[in-house]
C-alpha cells in the first residue's frame, strides 16, 4: 500500500512554504482531465488546485484573456540517431501520455501551433544526452513537447528554460516497455518569467523514468509533474530542488498514480526560501488501485 506523510503549512522569517504529502487519488480537481478548455471552470483561487496561487500574477493563463503575442525558441541537439519533428495536434503521440488536469494545460492543449516531438529508437543506448533549450524571446506562447523512447531504448534529456516569457506548455513522455529516461528540468528564467507547465510520463512495463526538476528563476513558476504506467513492473522517481528568492511564487505539484500492479515510485523534493515575499509550494499525491501492489516514497 502507497505510505506518505503529511506535513503542515510553514513559514519562515523570509517567506512562505506549503508542503504536503498524501497518500490519496486527486479527486479534489474542479473537473476530470480533458483536452477541452471549456470543460474547466475558470478558477477564482478558492478551489483546492488554485489556493496557493496568486492568479493575478498568470497573466491571463487561467482566465482566456492571455494571447498568443509573443514566442520561444527552442532548439534541440540530439546524437546521431535520434529524430526530431515537427507535428499537429492529430499526431497520436500528442497527448498520449496524459490529458491536461487543470485549466491552464488545456488551454495550452488548445492553442499550441505545432508539437515537438524527439524520438529515440527501440534499443538504442544514447551515451551522450538531448538537449532542448527553450528560450523565451518575449511576449505570450503555448507549447507542446513529445519526447519518446522505443522498447529498450536509454538516453538522458536535459531541457533548459531561460530568457523571458509567459509560457503554458505541456511536455510528454512516453517510455517504452524496458526503457529507461532521465530528464533533468531546469526553470532558469528571467525575473518576470511566467512558466506554468503539466509534465506527463506514461512508464512502460519494466520501464524506469526518473526526473529531476531544477527551479531557480522567473516571477511564477507551476509545474505538475504527472506518472501512470502502461504496464507492470514500472518505476518512476521524481527528484526535485527549488531556490526561491525575494518575491518569488514556486510551485510544484505532483501526482503518482500507482494504476498496474508491481509498480513503485520514490519522490524527493527539497526547497529553501530567502527573502521578503518568497513563497514556495510543494504537493505530492500517490495513488494505489486494487490490488495495492504498488509501493511509493515521499519525502
Amino acid at each position: 500500500m502507497a505510505e506518505a506523510q503529511n506535513i503542515p503549512v510553514g513559514s519562515t522569517t523570509a517567506g512562505s512554504i506549503a508542503v504536503a504529502a498524501e497518500s490519496t487519488v486527486a479527486t479534489r480537481m474542479s473537473a476530470p482531465p480533458s483536452y477541452d478548455v471549456a470543460d474547466f471552470p475558470v478558477p477564482h483561487g478558492r478551489e483546492e488546485e488554485w489556493r496557493f496561487t496568486p492568479l493575478e500574477r498568470l497573466r491571463g493563463l487561467h482566465d482566456g484573456t492571455a494571447v498568443a503575442d509573443g514566442g520561444i525558441r527552442v532548439e534541440v541537439s540530439a546524437p546521431e540517431g535520434v529524430t526530431q519533428e515537427t507535428v499537429g495536434r492529430d499526431d497520436a503521440r500528442v497527448g498520449k501520455a496524459g490529458k491536461p488536469v487543470d485549466r491552464i494545460a488545456a488551454q495550452a492543449y488548445s492553442s499550441f501551433e505545432k508539437a515537438s516531438v524527439v524520438t529515440v529508437p527501440k534499443e538504442t543506448v544514447l551515451t551522450e544526452p538531448i538537449r532542448i533549450a527553450v528560450h523565451g524571446e518575449g511576449g505570450t506562447a503555448f507549447a507542446h513537447q513529445v519526447i519518446e523512447l522505443g522498447a529498450f531504448a536509454e538516453a538522458l534529456v536535459v531541457i533548459d528554460h531561460t530568457g523571458d516569457a509567459v509560457l503554458a506548455a505541456n511536455v510528454d513522455f512516453i517510455v517504452g516497455d524496458g526503457a529507461k529516461l532521465t530528464v533533468v528540468s531546469v526553470q532558469d528564467w528571467d525575473d518576470k518569467a511566467v512558466h506554468v507547465a503539466q509534465h506527463n510520463a506514461l512508464v512502460g512495463r519494466d520501464a524506469s523514468f526518473k526526473s529531476v526538476v531544477v527551479t531557480f528563476g522567473g516571477d511564477l513558476v507551476r509545474l505538475h509533474p504527472r506518472v501512470e504506467y502502461a504496464g507492470t513492473g514500472g518505476e518512476a522517481e521524481l527528484f526535485g530542488l527549488y531556490v526561491t528568492d525575494a518575491g518569488q511564487h514556486q510551485e510544484h505539484r505532483l501526482l503518482v498514480d500507482h494504476n498496474t500492479p508491481h509498480c513503485k515510485s520514490n519522490v524527493v523534493y527539497k526547497g529553501a526560501l530567502q527573502g521578503d515575499d518568497a513563497h514556495a509550494v510543494w504537493i505530492a499525491t500517490s495513488s494505489s488501485r486494487p490490488p495495492p501492489r504498488a509501493r511509493t516514497r515521499t519525502r
